[in-house]
C-alpha cells in the first residue's frame, strides 16, 4: 500500500512515461507491471488513495513566487489589512482600498433564449452565441468599510484607471483623509514608481502599494471580482454591451447593500510558513 501511494505522488514523466498525470487505470497498470502488487482491483486502489485524499488525476495551475522582494511587499499588504503600516497602527483618518480592472468582459447573446431551471433540470444555456462587444470593469474596494466604487469603460488603461481614482478621491472621507492606501497589482495602468508619482501629483494623500509580481491574489478586490464572475457573468448571457454595463453596476449596488469586510485570515506567520515550505520544495527539486 505504501509503495503504491508513493507511486501516486510521482509525476509519470519522471518515470519516463508519456502521461501528463495518473488515471486510476494507468496507476493500477504501472503498479502491477513493476511488481508492487500481483493484482489489485480499481475499487481497492481507489479506497487506498482515498485514505490520504490522493487524487493524482487532478491538477491545479499556480505560479511559483519569483519576486525577490516577495516577503517584503506581501508583508506590507498583510499589515495594512490589520491596520498597520511600518510597524505603527493606522489612524482614524487612514483608509485602505484595493483596486484593479476586470478586462475584456464579453457580452454574449445566445442564439436561443436560456431556459429556466425545472424539477430535475438545471438552467439550459445555448452553447452558440454572438458576441456583441466587450467592456472593462474597474473597481475599488474599501477593505475596512466594505464600500465599493466601480465604473465600466470601453477598455482598460491609464486614463480609465485615473478616472476610477478620481471617482473615489473626490468624495469624502477620502478627499480629506490623512492617507489613502491603494493596493494594486503590476498592471500597466498603475505599475511602478511612475504611476505612484502620477497619482500623488493629483492626490497628495495617496500611497500606492504594489503587490509582488504575479501575486494579485493578495488584493481583496480579486475576491469581489470572483463573486461578480460567479453570480453575474457565469453563464454569460447579455443581449448587448449596454445591458452588460448596466448589470455590472446594478450588481455592485446590490452587493454593497449587504456587504461586510472580508474575513482575511492569511497572516505574516502564514506567509513565513508558506515561503519556507516553497523554499524547501525548491531545494528538493533542485537536488
Amino acid at each position: 500500500m505504501v509503495e503504491i501511494k508513493a507511486l501516486a505522488c510521482e509525476l509519470p514523466s519522471r518515470r519516463g512515461l508519456p502521461l501528463a498525470h495518473w488515471s486510476l487505470s494507468e496507476l493500477r497498470r504501472e503498479a502491477i507491471e513493476h511488481g508492487l502488487v500481483a493484482h489489485i482491483s480499481g475499487t481497492t486502489l481507489w479506497r487506498w488513495l482515498s485514505q490520504d485524499a490522493l487524487r493524482p488525476w487532478r491538477h491545479r495551475c499556480w505560479i511559483f513566487p519569483r519576486d525577490p522582494a516577495f516577503a517584503i511587499k506581501a508583508g506590507r499588504i498583510l499589515d495594512l489589512y490589520h491596520r498597520r503600516w511600518h510597524n505603527k497602527p493606522l489612524g482614524p483618518h487612514d483608509y485602505v482600498l484595493c483596486a484593479d480592472e476586470k478586462t475584456s468582459i464579453q457580452a454574449r447573446r445566445r442564439k436561443h433564449p436560456s431556459l429556466p431551471p425545472a424539477p430535475q433540470r438545471p438552467i439550459y444555456v445555448e452553447h452558440e452565441y454572438a458576441s456583441t462587444g466587450a467592456c472593462a470593469y474597474l473597481a475599488a474596494w474599501d477593505v475596512h468599510r466594505a464600500t465599493l466604487f466601480g465604473r465600466c469603460e470601453r477598455k482598460a488603461g491609464i486614463a480609465p484607471f485615473d478616472r476610477l481614482v478620481a471617482q473615489v478621491m473626490s468624495k469624502e472621507p477620502y478627499r480629506s483623509a490623512r492617507r489613502v492606501f491603494w493596493i494594486v497589482d503590476n498592471g500597466s495602468s498603475h505599475r511602478g514608481q511612475r504611476a505612484a508619482d502620477r497619482l500623488q501629483a493629483r492626490w497628495p494623500n495617496i500611497v500606492l502599494v504594489h503587490t509582488p509580481v504575479h501575486a494579485s491574489w493578495l488584493s481583496q478586490i480579486e475576491i469581489y471580482f470572483s463573486i461578480v464572475q460567479r453570480k453575474l457573468l457565469n453563464p454569460n448571457d447579455f443581449p448587448s454591451v449596454a445591458v452588460l454595463k448596466r448589470d455590472l453596476i446594478r450588481f455592485q449596488q446590490r452587493y454593497e447593500k449587504s456587504a461586510t469586510p472580508f474575513e482575511w485570515t492569511f497572516t505574516r506567520r502564514d506567509l513565513h510558513d508558506m515561503l519556507a515550505k516553497l523554499n524547501e520544495r525548491s531545494h528538493h527539486l533542485a537536488a
